[in-house]
């Protein structure tokens, strides 16, 4: 026989408002407003604050020195350094005009940049991997850091002469140039940084068991990027420095060579532009050493 309060369904036994509770719908929580156009152009500016304000300091400085070199030849300032014979702005930018229409310049801009591209590579190629191991093995390094302590202070305007004899070609000898003026500063800032490594870091992955290989791609080589890039940096800028001095003494062809022909030719605004042409393609090509440092450093942009 069954009773009553056994027939009745679970749902009878509960209290009314947890039936209540249960037979309602879930509360749907009301989408929030779209954020306004305004609202992320203030997120933006706050989170790229310091880049913006340095890019503006940097326009008016730029600026102010096109002002200042436009007055200083437009009234032929004679002041210690005489300005009568110094083109305008507007007359280099004529000749800028002129000089995007003319293959020759983009040639000449085209094989200074494969010059230093091979150039540079072999330098970095060469001394990176030499300044690790001149850093971890005290033979090597006894043997081999006399002989580039007496070459590395000879300027490249002085291999000029010996790249000729050295190298069958004028194209060769201007790459050899090239290749010594940044191999020493890629060799010498790699060598300080494996100098300092925290020997407790070598010890400690000693301890752990790792060997040789596994101590130098752990440890020796990350500890030492920052300086390597540093000295690819600087090996860049002395790169160009040399490429320049070896055009404008054997080269044919090539920015340096232009801008010395244009002193020749007494075309003063030709010899701005290749100036300023030098010094932007320094310019991005240092960028691009940074900008390859961030990627494979991302600790050291936080």
């Amino acid at each position: 026989m069954s009773s009553p309060a056994l027939a009745r369904h679970p749902e009878d036994s509960m209290p009314a408002t947890a039936v209540a509770e249960a037979g309602s719908a879930p509360a749907v929580t009301p989408p929030a407003p779209p954020v306004s156009f305004g609202t992320l152009a203030l997120r933006w500016y706050r989170l790229n604050r310091a880049g913006l304000r340095a890019t503006a300091i940097g326009i008016i400085s730029l600026l102010a020195f096109l002002l200042v070199w436009h007055l200083l030849t437009t009234y032929r300032v004679v002041f210690f350094v005489r300005f009568t014979n110094v083109p305008s702005p507007l007359a280099v930018y004529a000749s800028f005009t002129k000089a995007m229409h003319d293959p020759k310049f983009l040639m000449h801009i085209l094989l200074s940049c494969r010059r230093i591209f091979i150039g540079f590579s072999l330098a970095a190629i060469i001394g990176v991997p030499l300044g690790l191991i001149m850093g971890r093995f005290k033979l090597v390094h006894e043997i081999i850091f006399p002989v580039a302590e007496v070459l590395r202070p000879i300027p490249a305007i002085a291999w000029v002469p010996m790249a000729i004899m050295l190298w069958p070609t004028n194209e060769q000898s201007i790459v050899f140039i090239t290749f010594l003026g940044s191999f020493f500063p890629i060799l010498v800032n790699t060598l300080h940084g494996m100098s300092l490594v925290d020997p407790v870091l070598v010890r400690a992955a000693q301890c752990l068991g790792a060997r040789e290989r596994s101590i130098f791609r752990e440890v020796y080589f990350p500890a030492s990027l920052p300086h390597i890039f540093t000295g690819l940096t600087v090996g860049m800028g002395v790169a160009w420095v040399s490429l320049i001095a070896a055009e404008m003494i054997s080269g044919q062809y090539g920015i340096g060579y232009f801008t010395w022909e244009a002193y020749s030719l007494v075309q003063y605004a030709d010899i701005a532009l290749g100036m300023i042409a030098i010094g932007v393609l320094g310019l991005g090509s240092s960028l691009l050493i940074r900008g390859a440092g961030q990627l494979v450093m991302p600790w050291r942009s936080t």
